[in-house]
């Protein structure tokens, strides 16, 4: 594995740490974008290791497409894309809640939690 690769891999994981900490306080924004951030830091250490072109970009629906377009196969919903993508902006800056409409609490920050957990898992296994 590339170092940039493991540097990329190693911050998407003190990110989904960061989540987990928050987590604890009810700090559910924060945690929110540290899951967004653990999972697209991810999702950037396979187009390094890959040596797949990329745009910055926040998007995880636009980095799961050039992905499968690299033939790198993620299992991530398009539903779960959505949510994910829906979340970057509204926790980083004070527009309103990280849900439209809906404000985040533990429940939401706990499956998210998993879900970036599978995720991660998913990528260290496509590099080994």
């Amino acid at each position: 594995m590339l170092e940039e690769t493991k540097s990329w891999l190693a911050y998407s994981e003190e990110n989904l740490q960061a989540a987990e900490i928050l987590l604890e306080s009810s700090l559910y924004n924060p945690c929110l974008q540290n899951i967004q951030q653990a999972i697209e830091k991810a999702l950037k250490s396979l187009f390094i290791e890959k040596a797949i072109p990329f745009k910055k970009t926040h998007s995880i629906m636009e980095l799961k497409t050039v992905l499968e377009k690299n033939d790198v196969m993620i299992e991530l919903t398009e539903d779960e894309c959505d949510f994910l993508d829906s979340i970057y902006l509204p926790s980083k800056y004070p527009i309103g809640s990280a849900l439209p409409r809906f404000y985040p609490d533990k429940e939401i920050c706990v499956n998210s939690i998993s879900l970036a957990k599978r995720v991660i898992e998913e990528v260290k296994s496509f590099l080994q």
